[in-house]
């Protein structure tokens, strides 16, 4: 099979706009209705939403991990250059081709937050959250950057700057591109 046959049968697979916007819709829905207006949660996640603005979050964690490993500062410039290219292509490249909206919001903010300009598709923050987690993969600490790494993803609905395909996407293109970028930008010296 050619490549071309490749994505054309790949792109064929994504789902349709329809199905797209009722898993969005379904998602608001549950948001709406199970977890945002409750103080501690609503508090957790925009501070999640917050730390993990120009992923001040990850460059933090990944010099701490970078320096219990080596006692260097070297795997923090590695992060820090990793993270960079990753948003440079998320947030630059990628998103350009999108021109996808950011939801509305009907009542204002229990909290602060910055409200981006970029495009709405995909979720720079779950990208950048993911492709991090991936970076950390060989601290024994990683079940627990994976588990932030999906709350920061998922503050991004909560805080409605993303909806919640945009989380997903950005979710699954920051893994894939972390996977790729770890034998590069290794955080821990082994």
């Amino acid at each position: 099979m050619s490549s071309l046959a490749k994505v054309a049968r790949a792109l064929a697979a994504l789902p349709d706009r329809k199905a797209v916007t009722r898993f969005d819709e379904t998602a608001e829905r549950y948001f709406d209705a199970h977890l945002r207006g409750r103080a501690p949660l609503d508090l957790l996640m925009y501070a999640a939403s917050a730390a993990g603005e120009h992923s001040m979050v990850w460059l933090a964690v990944s010099g701490l991990e970078g320096w219990r490993s080596s006692r260097s500062w070297k795997p923090l410039g590695r992060a820090a250059a990793a993270l960079g290219a990753e948003s440079v292509l998320v947030n630059g490249l990628i998103k350009s081709g999108f021109r996808r909206p950011r939801p509305e919001r009907s009542e204002p903010a229990p909290l602060p937050l910055r409200t981006p300009r970029t495009s709405s598709f995909p979720s720079g923050h779950a990208s950048a959250a993911f492709f991090a987690a991936a970076l950390l993969r060989d601290s024994p600490a990683w079940p627990v950057y994976y588990a932030l790494a999906a709350v920061v993803a998922t503050s991004r609905v909560h805080v409605r700057t993303h909806y919640a395909s945009d989380v997903v996407a950005g979710a699954a293109l920051g893994a894939v591109l972390g996977e790729l970028a770890r034998p590069l930008a290794a955080i821990r010296d082994k």
